[in-house]
């Protein structure tokens, strides 16, 4: 059962006054609240100077703000505020804070703000700098480990203790040994036959293997273990990894930070859908159909917010026979009201919810949807909602 009070909180027509007093009831939580998928600047600022920190926290938080929106609660007096904002919204592609931000957190007179940033995945190099010359020594001497830190340095837990692993350890201190640099090459070649696939894997995943001697491993391909040294290796390394015959390393690869375009061709067009997948989760530049077909094949709604997801030519997937691929007509700003109409009556709830939001459709059609409990919440999203009906609502389902 659909809530049309949730759907309400959303609805980016909601006046400031009425979202005020949706924020002060018990049935909309905070998250509900901060929701939307976009914000006017007014109905952001009308939440930023709620009372309430938890509310503030929340719309810190939101994955519908911008970075520059989020970056104005950088003010804050509540340090759980200050984190939230740092911290950002918890999906993929949420717009990044502006440098400022961090330029100003690291001047912030409360040591634990500073610390964080020391920490923090995004924090500029720059700004960790400033930090390296932290008052707090604490923070000072965390900041100059990380900048010292060489990111292709491997480490290791030294030759002994690793063949003492391999030797007589359990199922996973073989694994750990069998991905330890230190680990002497006989024992490489020993445990490439070990009884546990995943320390079979670990061997196979090696940086110096060659693609034969991957290739003889018996090595389970439904598992993906992290490869640091992957994500760290250089241009040639990168290359080798790309159009290796092994997909793990095709999959790490497929998250490497500095991915250059003709590689990111190559892995487009790989066989192996999670190879895809990873792809499109990290590059920004992913070819958009890329993306659509893998959200249509995982229904990843992360994928709905990568910068190529395409924004236009959804229309056609109207006659679709998958719902999820139906439902992306409404995102088509060319959809001919008519088409929006006809696909509100669609079989499918998916799809008769995302119509049910969409401004385009006729008036007494969306009053219909309004009054079916099915497509309610959507329908009490939609910011063509008369504002008559929108008071009425909230009078009829109690808001004070």
């Amino acid at each position: 059962m659909s809530n049309p009070l949730r759907g309400l909180a959303r609805n980016p027509a909601l006046p400031a006054a009425a979202m005020l007093r949706l924020a002060g009831d018990d049935r909309v939580s905070r998250w509900d609240l901060t929701a939307r998928p976009a914000w006017s600047d007014e109905a952001f600022d009308t939440l930023a100077a709620h009372p309430d920190p938890e509310v503030r926290e929340a719309l810190a938080q939101s994955p519908g703000a911008t970075g520059e929106q989020r970056a104005r609660l950088a003010g804050d007096l509540s340090i759980r505020v200050l984190q939230a904002v740092l911290e950002g919204p918890p999906v993929r592609w949420a717009g990044p804070l502006p440098d400022w931000v961090y330029r100003r957190f690291a001047e912030h007179p409360e040591p634990l703000v500073r610390d964080l940033l020391v920490y923090l995945p995004g924090t500029p190099r720059d700004v960790v700098a400033l930090l390296a010359r932290d008052r707090h020594p604490g923070i000072a001497d965390a900041a100059r480990a990380l900048l010292d830190r060489k990111p292709c340095e491997p480490t290791t837990m030294g030759r002994d203790q690793a063949v003492l692993f391999a030797a007589e350890g359990s199922d996973w201190d073989r694994e750990r040994a069998a991905a330890d640099p230190a680990l002497p090459a006989e024992w490489v070649a020993a445990l490439a036959t070990d009884p546990s696939p995943r320390v079979r894997l670990a061997v196979s995943t090696r940086p110096e293997l060659t693609e034969a001697q991957r290739a003889a491993i018996d090595y389970p391909t439904d598992v993906t273990p992290p490869l640091d040294w992957v994500l760290a290796c250089g241009p040639a390394e990168l290359d080798r990894c790309v159009r290796s015959g092994h997909p793990a390393l095709r999959r790490a690869a497929a998250g490497h930070p500095d991915l250059p375009a003709d590689l990111l061709a190559v892995l487009t067009a790989d066989p192996d859908p999670r190879v895809r997948e990873l792809l499109c989760a990290h590059q920004a530049h992913a070819p958009g159909d890329l993306v659509l077909d893998t959200y249509l094949a995982t229904g990843d709604e992360d994928l709905l917010r990568h910068p190529a997801f395409p924004r236009t030519d959804l229309a056609r997937l109207a006659p679709d026979p998958a719902p999820i691929a139906r439902a992306l007509v409404a995102r088509d700003p060319a959809a001919p009201p008519d088409l929006i109409h006809r696909l509100s009556r669609d079989p499918s709830e998916v799809v008769r919810a995302a119509m049910a939001a969409d401004p385009r459709l006729p008036r007494e059609r969306l009053l219909e949807l309004l009054d079916d409990p099915v497509t309610a919440e959507a329908a009490a999203a939609n910011p063509a909602l008369p504002a008559r009906v929108v008071a009425r609502l909230l009078a009829d389902l109690g808001v004070r």
